[in-house]
């Protein structure tokens, strides 16, 4: 097989070949964001759920839709220790400046920008505030230092600039679980305010399992602002047509047995789907792929993903977070109690609780129910049997 005609993408937030199983989603959007730049009530998304099952590939289609639809975006990903204000006001500021450019009157978008001007000062606070402005504050607009009440100002004036416009402001954040909830809290009450208003501006979003509860604690309504869609493992079907289509239009074949290996193998997860569509058509030598080049493919895919998507989290842990997902391990793919993690580790639960808090900060575990313990990363249980042999 031709390596040069593969098909596969693995990669981080690499859109696939065949994005199966996901249109009643990226529809029920495109319509949400629809009605809010006609002034209508929808609920945007809030996609959550574990790595792997493409997030980010779904929250960049849901962004190309918009902007070919004209609609402004404000596209960032939240990184760890990074505050919401540092990152949000430089990607407002170019949404602005890109608002400003269409044609109809802009005073509006002035407006927006000395709001932005204001909110800036908040830089005393947020050090890591800085955005280059060459507009003048106004007076009592987004410029009070308390951040709930100057994001609510700032993003009213942003969906007032927008609404001038004809067009909607769409923030579409990745990794929101990062965002510390008080910031998180601000958000939602801004968009919120703006949502009261029917005012063209909102949020699409992405981030682990936890974001979920995060949002809820931030603010009791988010669940009415937005609708939370669980993002998990494909269905067989779209598991399977997410290898045979890709194939099939390169002219090329697989048997039954090998897409079913494949999709075993895979747990229906699209990022692990490419993996072993990728390796699967590399290691065989003409088609149809057989369930032999898949059985080779899984000893090369998993050598690729221990080597690069496991190993860079393994290789943020501390030694004591090492132990601990080891202890998580040995139980297998989980949820497991904390109490049943801490007797493997021959401890008591009080004192590896601060490991299991830090393990959750970092985005490596998720509490799916009150005192249960789970992998955000699947097969991560496996990997750390690999690379933590007992012995």
């Amino acid at each position: 097989m031709d390596a040069r005609r593969n098909p596969f993408a693995p990669g981080a937030g690499t859109r696939p070949p065949e994005l199966a199983g996901r249109d009643a989603l990226l529809e029920r959007n495109a319509v949400a964001l629809d009605r809010i730049r006609a002034g209508r009530a929808a609920r945007p998304s809030v996609l959550y759920g574990l790595r792997g099952v493409g997030k980010t590939v779904l929250l960049t289609a849901m962004r190309d839709a918009a902007e070919g639809e004209g609609i402004a975006i404000v596209a960032i990903e939240a990184p760890e220790n990074r505050s919401l204000p540092g990152i949000l006001a430089p990607a407002l500021r170019a949404a602005l400046l890109r608002l400003d450019r269409m044609k109809q009157a802009s005073e509006g978008v002035k407006r927006a920008l000395r709001a932005l001007a204001g909110f800036a000062k908040l830089k005393v606070k947020y050090d890591d505030l800085e955005v280059g402005l060459d507009f003048d504050v106004e007076p009592g607009l987004a410029d009070s230092g308390d951040l709930e009440a100057d994001l609510a100002d700032l993003i009213v004036a942003i969906g007032e600039a927008a609404r001038e416009k004809g067009s909607a402001v769409v923030l579409v954040i990745d990794e929101l679980q990062y965002v510390p909830e008080e910031q998180l809290a601000a958000l939602i009450s801004a968009l919120h305010r703006a949502s009261q208003r029917q005012l063209p501006v909102t949020m699409i979003a992405a981030g682990l399992p936890q974001l979920l509860g995060q949002m809820g604690r931030a603010k009791s309504y988010a669940e009415r602002l937005f609708e939370f869609v669980s993002v998990g493992p494909l269905d067989d079907a779209a598991a399977r047509d997410a290898i045979r289509l890709p194939i099939e239009r390169e002219g090329e074949a697989i048997d039954d047995a090998a897409l079913e290996a494949i999709r075993e193998q895979a747990m229906g997860y699209p990022y692990f789907l490419q993996e072993w569509g990728k390796h699967s058509w590399d290691a065989a030598d003409a088609s149809p792929i057989s369930q032999e080049d898949v059985a080779a493919a899984t000893r090369s895919a998993l050598a690729e993903l221990d080597a690069s998507f496991f190993r860079v989290r393994f290789d943020r842990l501390t030694p004591a977070e090492k132990r601990y997902l080891r202890a998580m391990a040995a139980l297998g793919a989980g949820p497991h109690r904390s109490g049943d993690v801490a007797e493997g580790l021959g401890v008591k639960v009080s004192s590896v609780a601060p490991t299991r808090n830090s393990l959750i900060a970092k985005g490596m575990l998720y509490s799916p129910a009150h005192g249960d313990t789970a992998f955000t990363v699947p097969l991560f249980d496996a990997f750390m049997r690999r690379v933590m042999p007992l012995g």
